[in-house]
């Protein structure tokens, strides 16, 4: 996106907002919209502006996940700063991530709510948290956890504003989308797409992707790039569908790919074998093992026959278990996992135009895709995260399919 000034984005999709905010008629301020329309970026324009304005406020920036911030966030605010030439006004501290304010001293804070605690201690120089931001609100446990934290922050002040960005999850059910529709009159909602935004400042790849996925799946498109809620439940995945697969079908699949999630106990070990139509996007699982108190050797057996030559890539979790499968001939490796690589896989598996699993020949498989649903929370909410149960073959999909998702570039978008 080219240099800005914050007058010139807010003349577009969030003047509205923009001048709410300069005239502060709310305190609360939630920002809804599909990849690519601009909203963190509008915030981090705003927040530094807000802070000159108002010397004795400090701002608190938060997500979900303290370790998310490095290559989030706090490069947001940066480029917020630097996009309004203020870049020689502010001092960056990265160990804890820190902007300061040269001028007053007033700090810009990145925190994660995975240690309550360090929001609790918050120490500083003078003044008040008069700003917050909560960067992917969804990913909360809902308002409980919220109010929780402003109980900690808004406090000590006159007054405050506090922003919350977010994508709408799929599920009406889901607790942040439930919380938008009431009404508050302490809290503006705004929602903005991609279409509101200067090709220009996106790029022709991410116009093309867009109009790519509205093509081969409408649904997917307007929950992503539109923003719309588009599920009634907490149902994950709504692109499966059971098919009975021929042998002469499974015989005639040529892109063929292995994964296995490792188990004993409690848990199963899951094998699962598919074949990928990359080019209708289309996914056919044909074949599992799910079985538990199934030991290594014993499993390398059922599985060397169905992998023949190709290539098993399993959990890299497990590297004892990975050097044994070798040692008993299978051609096998570790999945290579990264940041939110979890929630990246469940959602490029979402987006797959379908995803076709032999109900006869893959049972468990079948009932795992069709029955996983989001991970609820105290209040019996669906929030945004997904449950580590019931997962098994799913997990063993993702690990086969992790470089074919690499290569395709998964790209998220706020």
């Amino acid at each position: 996106m080219p240099k800005v000034r914050l007058s010139e984005i807010a003349s577009a999709q969030f003047r509205e907002v923009h001048r709410d905010v300069m005239s502060h008629r709310h305190t609360y301020y939630w920002l809804k919209g599909g990849r690519g329309s601009t909203k963190s970026s509008y915030i981090s324009l705003e927040i530094p502006m807000l802070l000159i304005k108002n010397p004795l406020c400090h701002a608190v920036i938060l997500r979900k996940v303290g370790n998310t911030i490095k290559n989030s966030i706090y490069p947001q605010m940066q480029w917020g700063i630097e996009q309004l030439g203020l870049s020689s006004k502010f001092t960056r501290k990265i160990s804890p991530p820190m902007l300061v304010y040269k001028k007053t001293g007033q700090q810009i804070l990145f925190l994660g709510c995975d240690d309550p605690q360090k929001i609790k201690s918050i120490k500083l120089p003078f003044g008040y948290v008069g700003f917050v931001w909560f960067e992917e609100l969804d990913q909360f446990a809902g308002m409980e956890e919220i109010r929780n934290l402003n109980q900690s922050l808004l406090r000590g002040g006159s007054k405050f504003w506090e922003f919350c960005s977010f994508n709408p999850p799929k599920s009406q059910n889901n607790w942040v989308n439930e919380e938008q529709l009431l009404i508050d009159s302490s809290r503006m909602v705004h929602h903005s797409t991609y279409k509101d935004v200067p090709g220009e400042w996106l790029g022709e790849q991410f116009l093309n992707d867009a109009e790519r996925l509205k093509e081969k799946n409408e649904l997917a498109y307007r929950h992503e790039y539109l923003g719309e809620v588009t599920g009634t439940g907490g149902a994950v995945f709504d692109n499966v569908e059971g098919l009975q697969m021929s042998d002469d079908m499974v015989n005639s699949f040529d892109r063929l790919y292995h994964g296995l999630d490792f188990g004993f106990s409690m848990d199963p070990l899951a094998y699962v074998a598919m074949h990928y139509d990359k080019k209708h996007e289309e996914l056919y699982i044909f074949d599992e093992i799910y079985q538990q108190k199934l030991k290594n050797s014993t499993a390398a057996e059922l599985i060397r026959p169905r992998l023949k030559t190709d290539r098993l890539i399993a959990d890299s979790a497990e590297p004892k278990s990975i050097a044994e499968m070798k040692d008993f001939g299978l051609r096998i490796t570790g999945a290579r996992k990264g940041r939110d690589s979890v929630e990246h896989g469940m959602k490029w598996l979402q987006d797959r135009a379908k995803i076709y699993i032999d109900p006869d020949r893959c049972p468990n498989t079948y009932r795992e895709f069709m029955t996983y649903e989001y991970q609820r929370n105290r209040q019996g909410q669906f929030i945004s995260a997904y449950p580590d149960e019931n997962n098994h073959a799913i997990d063993a999909t993702r690990y086969a399919l992790s470089e074919v998702m690499r290569a395709g570039g998964i790209r998220i978008f706020k």
